[in-house]
């Protein structure tokens, strides 16, 4: 027989058990709430992360990307400016790739010069063979090979810094000979006070050491760069009215870093011993 006492007591226990049962509960809601918010959270900022590092919210590559430089403002797309260029010689972009860098065959101790035909005019380039053997010997060898011939020039920025950047056979900026060389000539007196002067040719890179490889960009303009791209050659007075020609007429996006407005196709590469 259960006395009253007992009974109050039985009482008193189960309601204090039921009260801890709808504390744990309570408990347990309250990290899955939590959990879910963080994990929310958490995809927000990774977002945020991966948009910036691909350049969505950042104020380039393409850089570079394989890009040359910082440069994606934002703006809308200006009228399209009359294509100064001429329509490109017949011919398509050979599909050519190697495991490794060329063997040296270039005299290091001779003048070399690049010859850039292109839909806009002829750039003439002295090469730096001395300073930067690797990055002629290179273009040497890829020239030799027709690998430039066709091949269009597919970035310009007029904001910030004033390159044209050509030398990837895809056209988007993505492609590559299969091979990088190692930087070089970092320390060429030219570049002063992180700056590319005008008529500068330089290589573009991932934004990690050696690793160049096709691209290569044209200053127009002093550009204001760290010096982190090989420069390997002087671009002659012609060519840079060519690059003054094709900077005029603008690019795609009207944000000052996009595809140029001129059709600039690399109709013919040819590097030559002077």
């Amino acid at each position: 027989m259960v006395s009253q006492e007992q009974r109050r007591r039985q009482l008193a226990r189960e309601k204090f058990l039921r009260q801890q049962q709808r504390r744990t509960s309570a408990r347990r809601k309250a990290r899955m709430r939590n959990s879910v918010i963080a994990s929310v959270l958490g995809v927000v900022v990774i977002g945020s992360v991966a948009l910036y590092t691909t350049g969505v919210l950042k104020n380039d590559d393409d850089k570079k990307t394989n890009a040359s430089a910082d440069v994606t403002p934002s703006a809308t797309p200006s009228k399209k400016a009359p294509d100064p260029c001429a329509k490109p010689a017949p011919g398509s972009v050979a599909k050519l790739s190697w495991k490794k860098e060329p063997a040296m065959t270039i005299d290091t101790s001779a003048k070399y010069t690049m010859k850039l035909a292109t839909t806009c005019g002829d750039i003439g380039v002295a090469l730096k063979t001395s300073a930067a053997p690797h990055t002629v010997n290179s273009f040497n060898f890829l020239a030799g090979k027709g690998y430039f011939d066709h091949t269009k020039c597919h970035r310009l920025t007029t904001n910030g810094i004033y390159v044209l950047q050509c030398g990837d056979p895809t056209g988007v900026g993505s492609g590559g000979p299969g091979y990088t060389i190692p930087d070089e000539n970092l320390r060429d007196k030219s570049l002063k006070g992180n700056k590319y002067p005008a008529g500068t040719v330089a290589m573009a890179n991932t934004g990690q050491k050696h690793t160049g490889g096709s691209q290569f960009f044209l200053v127009y303009k002093d550009s204001p760069l760290p010096p982190s791209y090989t420069p390997f050659g002087t671009i002659d007075a012609a060519g840079l009215k060519v690059l003054d020609k094709i900077a005029a007429a603008g690019e795609t996006t009207g944000a000052g870093d996009g595809a140029p407005n001129a059709t600039v196709v690399i109709n013919k590469a040819t590097v030559a011993k002077s």
